[in-house]
C-alpha cells in the first residue's frame, strides 16, 4: 500500500490509526473513574490524585516539544512503531507498580510516548488524506474516544471489579500487543514529507514554525483543551460524592457518554468539512458553556438525569478536537507537519496536565466524600471557552500560510 492509496485502503488504515488511540485513550481514561479507588487504597487527597492524572500529560507535553527537534526526520511508520513499543512498555509497568510513587513513575512513561504518538497519527492524516476529507478522516479515528469509553472504560472498570485495578493495565497491554503487531504488518512506508523541500539553514524550519499565525494555533489548542480538563478530571469522584452515584453505576454512566461522543465525533467530522472548521468549533465552543456548568451546579439527582447530563457534556467536549485539529492542520506543509502537531499535542497535554493540577488546588474533599469548590471550576471553564472564541476569530480571519505547499 503507498500514500496514494485507494479509498478502501485509506479506511482500513484510519481504523488501524483509530486502534492506536484507543488503546492509548482508554490508558489515560481509565485512571479517571478508577480515582475513588485510588485516593482510598494508597490514602491520597483529590490534589495527589490531580497530579496522577497530570504526570501522563505533562510528561507528554515536554516530549512533544522535544519532538520538535526530530520528528519530522525519519519515516512516520518507524517513528509510531518505535513509540508505541515504548508506550506498551509502561502500561505493563502500571499494572506492575506496587506503591502510589511507582504508579506515578510509570504514568509519566506512558505519558512521555503517548503524545508523540498522537502527534504522528495526525501527521499521517494530514500526509495521507487530502483537505477536503480530513475532517471526515479526523472523526473517524476520534471515534476511539467514544469507543474507548462505550467499551473500554466500562470493561476495565468490570475488569477492575472482578480481579483489581491492575487487571485493565495489562489488558490494554495486551490489546496495544496485538495493533503493534497489526501495524508492523499493514501499516506503509511514509516517508513523503522527507523529500519535501525545507528552508534554507539548519535551523529553518524551525524559525518558521514560531509564526505569529502558527502560535496562535497552539494557544487555541492548549485554551479549548484547559476548559474541558478543569472538570474531566474530577467528574468521577463528583458522581460519587455529590450526585449521590454508587461506583456500581460509573461503568454505565460512562458507557452513555461514550456512546453519545461515538455518534456525535463522526456527525461532527462530516460537518467539518461541510461548513469549515472555524464554524463549527465556535458552534462547539459555545454549546459546551451549558453542559459545563449545568454539570458542575447539579443537584443530588436520579441516575437517568445524571447519565443524562454527562452525556451531553462528554459528546460536546470531546467533539472539539476535530474541527480544532482540522483547522490547525490546514495551516502547515507536509516537511513541518509532524513537528507543528508535537508542539500542538505538547500545548494539548500541558493544558490538560495545568488544568488538572489548578483544579485539585480549588477543589476539596469534605469528610464525607464531596468535593467542594467544582461549582467554580465550571465558572472557569466557561470563561476559558470564552477566551477561545476570542483567539478563534482571530486565527481563523489570519490569512498567513506557512508556506505555498500542498497540505
Amino acid at each position: 500500500m503507498s500514500e496514494s492509496s485507494s479509498p478502501g485502503s485509506e479506511r482500513r488504515l484510519l481504523w488501524l490509526l483509530a486502534a492506536v488511540q484507543f488503546s492509548h485513550l482508554m490508558d489515560f481514561m481509565i485512571v479517571m473513574p478508577l480515582g475513588p479507588d485510588f485516593m482510598r487504597l494508597f490514602g491520597i487527597s483529590a490534589a495527589q490524585f490531580g497530579v496522577l492524572v497530570s504526570a501522563y500529560t505533562l510528561a507528554s507535553a515536554v516530549m512533544g516539544l522535544l519532538g520538535v527537534l526530530w520528528l519530522d526526520r525519519f519515516d512516520r511508520k518507524r517513528t509510531l512503531l518505535a513509540l508505541y513499543a515504548g508506550f506498551i512498555a509502561a502500561t505493563l509497568m502500571c499494572g506492575a507498580a506496587q506503591s502510589h510513587t511507582a504508579l506515578l513513575v510509570a504514568r509519566t512513561l506512558a505519558g512521555a510516548c503517548a503524545g508523540l504518538m498522537g502527534a504522528v497519527v495526525m501527521a499521517i492524516i494530514g500526509d495521507l488524506v487530502p483537505p477536503e476529507r480530513r475532517g471526515r478522516a479526523i472523526g473517524t479515528v476520534m471515534t476511539s474516544m467514544g469507543l474507548s469509553a462505550v467499551v473500554g472504560v466500562p470493561l476495565g472498570l468490570g475488569l477492575a471489579s472482578l480481579w483489581g485495578w491492575r487487571m485493565p493495565f495489562w489488558a490494554i497491554g495486551a490489546l496495544a500487543s496485538t495493533v503493534w503487531l497489526c501495524l508492523w504488518k499493514v501499516l506503509p512506508a511514509i516517508n513523503r514529507h522527507l523529500s519535501a523541500p525545507r528552508e534554507q539553514g539548519p535551523d529553518g524550519t524551525l524559525t518558521s514554525l514560531w509564526t505569529p499565525s502558527l502560535a496562535l494555533g497552539w494557544l487555541l489548542t492548549f485554551s479549548v483543551v484547559v476548559s474541558s480538563f478543569l472538570l474531566i478530571p474530577y467528574l468521577s469522584p463528583y458522581m460519587v460524592g455529590n450526585l449521590g452515584l454508587s461506583s456500581a453505576h460509573l461503568p454505565w454512566v460512562y458507557l452513555g457518554g461514550g456512546a453519545a461522543t461515538l455518534l456525535c465525533t463522526r456527525w461532527i467530522g462530516r460537518m467539518t468539512d461541510r461548513h469549515g472548521p472555524v464554524r463549527i468549533l465556535g458552534s462547539l465552543l459555545i454549546g459546551t458553556m451549558v453542559p459545563h456548568l449545568l454539570f458542575t451546579h447539579l443537584p443530588p439527582s436520579p441516575f437517568p438525569v445524571v447519565a443524562l447530563v454527562f452525556a451531553l457534556f462528554m459528546s460536546l467536549t470531546s467533539s472539539r478536537v476535530i474541527p480544532t485539529i482540522a483547522l490547525i492542520a490546514s495551516r502547515v506543509p507536509p516537511s513541518v507537519r509532524g513537528r507543528y502537531l508535537a508542539v500542538n499535542m505538547a500545548a494539548s497535554d500541558g493544558a490538560s496536565g495545568i488544568a488538572a493540577w489548578m483544579s485539585g488546588l480549588m477543589i476539596s474533599t469534605a469528610p464525607g466524600g464531596a468535593l467542594e469548590g467544582f461549582g467554580q471550576a465550571g465558572w472557569i471553564a466557561v470563561g476559558v471557552s470564552a477566551f477561545s472564541l476570542c483567539i478563534l476569530w482571530t486565527f481563523g480571519r489570519s490569512a498567513v500560510r506557512l508556506s505555498a505547499a500542498p497540505t
